[in-house]
């Protein structure tokens, strides 16, 4: 007997916000630093929660978030806040457990006086 294989349909995983919070806890996690897992994670779950209403609690442009979130996309930062913030999440920086081992931090630089480092 054949096996059959069907496309993976995240929707079949995903059907709450938890689900949603960990997929995108995933992507976060497994993305190799070009931004395509988590590009493809967030056009999902835009997808999923109607990307009209998505665009208009953002203020962009439906066409242009589908473009941002596709997979030859590359939107912006403050395209990636907006977006996040619209679905109720927040985008964090945190340490790496376990970063690369050829990977080195970025140098520090001397902030002018009044900037904050954190």
């Amino acid at each position: 007997m054949a096996e059959e294989y069907r496309k993976f349909d995240a929707s079949d995983y995903v059907k709450t916000e938890d689900d949603v919070r960990g997929l995108l806890r995933a992507a976060a996690d497994e993305d190799l630093g070009d931004g395509a897992v988590i590009r493809a994670v967030l056009m999902y779950v835009a997808r999923t929660h109607n990307m009209s209403a998505l665009a208009r609690d953002t203020g962009l442009n439906r066409g242009n978030l589908y473009e941002a979130l596709s997979e030859d996309g590359n939107p912006t930062l403050a395209t990636l806040l907006k977006v996040t913030r619209a679905l109720g999440l927040r985008l964090r920086l945190e340490p790496v457990d376990n970063p690369a081992q050829d990977s080195q931090p970025a140098k520090r630089r001397n902030l002018p006086a009044g900037s904050a480092s954190t």
